[in-house]
């Protein structure tokens, strides 16, 4: 079996790596603040690795690393002291080392003389750039060579890559040292008491040009316009607090976390789009950051807005094998590394996923019922209907109904839905299905992305498309509660295979059809049985695969660890459809488990029970930050809320069901359409301010957005209960 996903995973970084972010680059390195050769580690660029080797020595010996902290995202202070010398107890040189990441890297190394006496000795710094694929450092494979060129000039050292024809090189600037083509030498003196430093900065060239904002040793470190951005972002952010305030430190982390994710596009500056996490996935990925800005819509829409205006723009055109593009597809992922081509096919999109397409009309929808402005809506229309057509005229390949997907080379996705590892999707006995295969929750994104169009037309005035829509997603329904629907066990399919066998394994996927409001009410009692029973609760969350299957792993990617952007979907799946105590036990399951992640949810963590193992055990190469783990929190508390906008409609829904021990909440700063809110919920009663004007607050659950759809176009009452 080939593919270029045949492990998922990433190589460990080192017990106690510190990853910096900003925009597209990262810095990985180890407790130290040193970036060790052969571990994937370094620094990254448009998907390079623009240095391989970073190693601090005084007098020729490393440090003993004492602390390292990230302040922001994009900033961590690492301290450390020099070796003992002279038989000493205690060495008086301590090393304070700051870290930032932007277009480049800047390390600001200062030491501190606590002796009573004159210090002198040499610092180096030891460097190299290998300019290797991120993909390759990711998996731990081997590094083919390239030729480098290294040259020495006044102050700096240049290393410089070709392969074909791209050009990569790398300029580290450091004025006062002593620089040959491997190393920077300092040598220091420092009275007693006293304090000596400097700066190195690293500069990434693409064909010989610089970024728009390379470091400099002129301009200050935070006068840097990602700096003030960041900051634009945490003032701008709804302020949450809570009584519980570990829950608080969750909900704060995340929200710092998705700031530190944002990615700008430089042809439109005011639009933002969400990477998929950090470190490996700093890049646009189309259903990570379409589900990731739907669950933080609470904390700021403009990232749903941005993600859909830039997938748009590379929505798919044509046919094209080698990237798996399709008119009106949209985009698994963009590269932009020496490599790309190789990896996605001649261009830097690759396409092969069959979700993101239906979760484009499916947020767009969300979005519009937010508030989205009339003339972003309209622009964004004509991409929902090609991304419709394509449901029709690609994605069902088979003409049934539903959306299969089979990668169209030999370096393509095996799997294409959010369980995208090659042994991801497989049979009760542990089988692998066989593709095509169309995935259950694919074809809950599918319905969503139908209820959306119709209520998209509804907002236009067309009640006729409205309803054509309407019907389409009742019909699509009613067959999948069909075909799915697995009577001896009394659950859904997770999927069905090539020959249209019901893929009978209890997975969590079938948890987004509650999501999205696929699942019949009288089936829905069962599924909620299945996701809550001791083989798939966990404690801390729903696995991924049920403890009872042939391919169940605990310390596996996708076959029965615990994802909370999963976790966090069927909560709200689980809300919508009245389940309100397996909600509640989801979500305090989550948040108790970021409390011993030091607050911030990983990517995923291993499947084992909360009664065997008292905490949660980490994954060994999840990431962090990952932006939809960074929105499920944010999600979780929406769904405590009950909190549904439909703008469209005049309406604001709010039941807030937040558990006890939560105590009082309050969020400050909502952001909806043109409104700041403030929402409080104190002892159990529920006041909102700074409501738009003609809107209405409703102290109940939002009916089903069939329901809605069902309504008058101008929001008339029709039928608000009952239903999904």
């Amino acid at each position: 079996m080939t593919g270029w996903n045949m492990d998922t995973g990433a190589g460990s970084a080192g017990l106690g790596a510190v990853t910096v972010v900003q925009g597209a680059s990262f810095c990985i390195s180890s407790h130290s603040g040193d970036i060790q050769p052969g571990q994937p580690q370094g620094v990254f660029y448009q998907d390079t690795r623009i240095i391989s080797r970073w190693r601090l020595t005084i007098d020729g010996q490393p440090l003993e690393p004492l602390s390292a902290r990230t302040e922001e995202p994009f900033r961590a202070v690492f301290l450390g002291r020099a070796q003992h010398m002279d038989d000493r107890a205690d060495n008086p040189l301590v090393v304070e080392h700051e870290r930032h990441i932007g277009a480049g890297l800047l390390d600001e190394i200062g030491v501190r003389n606590y002796s009573r006496g004159h210090a002198e000795f040499v610092l180096t710094v030891t460097l190299d750039a290998d300019f290797a694929d991120l993909f390759d450092v990711k998996g731990g494979r081997h590094v083919t060579p390239v030729h480098l060129t290294r040259t020495v000039g006044k102050g700096e050292l240049r290393i410089e890559a070709v392969r074909r024809v791209h050009k990569r090189s790398v300029v580290i600037q450091a004025p006062d040292a002593d620089i040959d083509e491997h190393s920077l030498t300092f040598h220091v003196s420092i009275p007693a008491r006293g304090r000596w430093s400097t700066t190195i900065i690293v500069t990434p060239l693409v064909q010989d040009k610089k970024p728009a904002e390379p470091f400099s040793h002129e301009k200050k470190v935070l006068e840097r316009e990602a700096v003030r951005r960041h900051e634009a972002w945490e003032e701008h952010i709804p302020q949450l607090t809570l009584d519980d305030k570990a829950v608080q430190m969750v909900l704060g982390r995340s929200s710092e976390d998705l700031g530190g994710l944002r990615i700008f596009d430089p042809d439109h500056p005011d639009r933002v789009v969400v990477a998929a996490g950090a470190p490996w996935f700093m890049a646009l990925f189309g259903r990570d950051s379409l589900l990731s800005s739907y669950m933080a819509l609470a904390i700021d829409p403009s990232l749903a807005t941005g993600t859909l205006q830039t997938l748009a723009e590379m929505q798919g055109e044509k046919v094209d094998n080698a990237s798996e593009e399709e008119p009106g597809r949209i985009l698994h992922e963009v590269r932009l590394g020496l490599d790309a081509g190789v990896t996605l096919g001649e261009g830097k999109a690759y396409y092969g996923t069959a979700d993101a397409t239906p979760l484009f009309v499916a947020v767009l929808g969300e979005l519009n019922r937010w508030g989205l402005a009339e003339e972003t809506r309209r622009a964004l229309l004509p991409h929902a209907d090609r991304a419709l057509d394509w449901i029709r005229d690609y994605g069902d390949r088979d003409g049934d109904g539903f959306v299969e997907y089979l990668r169209a080379n030999e370096h393509g996705l095996i799997n294409q839905g959010w369980k995208d590892s090659w042994d991801g999707i497989n049979f009760a006995d542990g089988t692998l299905a066989a593709p095509p295969i169309a995935l259950s929750e694919v074809q809950g994104y599918v319905y969503a992305a139908y209820i959306s169009r119709g209520l998209l037309a509804q907002t236009e005035g067309d009640t006729v498309r409205a309803a054509e829509w309407a019907d389409r997603a009742a019909a699509f329904k009613e067959k999948f509660n069909k075909d799915f629907w697995m009577e001896d066990k009394g659950c859904f399919a997770t999927a069905l295979d090539k020959d249209k066998r019901q893929v009978d394994s209890c997975a969590s996927n079938i948890g987004h059809c509650l999501w999205t409001g696929l699942i019949d009410e009288d089936k829905a009692g069962s599924v909620a049985a299945m996701l809550m029973s001791p083989q798939m609760f966990t404690g801390w969350g729903v696995r991924t695969l049920a403890s009872n299957m042939g391919a169940y792993n605990p310390v596996s990617y996708h076959n029965g660890s615990v994802w909370p952007h999963d976790n966090a979907l069927i909560a709200a799946g689980l809300m919508r459809y009245g389940f309100v105590e397996d909600a509640r036990k989801i979500a305090t399951g989550l948040f108790a488990a970021a409390a011993h992640f030091d607050g911030q949810l990983p990517e995923l963590f291993c499947g084992f029970d909360r009664e065997t193992y008292g905490e949660p055990v980490p994954y060994p190469t999840s990431c962090s930050p990952q932006a939809w783990a960074s929105a499920a929190p944010i999600q979780l508390i929406r769904s405590l809320l009950r909190f549904d906008p439909l703008l469209t409609h005049h309406e604001v829904w709010l039941a807030p069901v937040l558990p006890r021990e939560f105590g009082n909440f309050r969020a400050d700063n909502l952001l909806l359409a043109h409104s700041r809110l403030c929402l409080s919920v104190s002892n159990g009663q529920l006041n909102v301010e700074g409501l738009p004007p003609g809107v209405a607050l409703r102290h109940e659950p939002r009916p089903a957005l069939p329901k809605v759809l069902a309504t008058d176009s101008d929001g008339g009452p029709g039928a608000r209960t009952g239903g999904r």
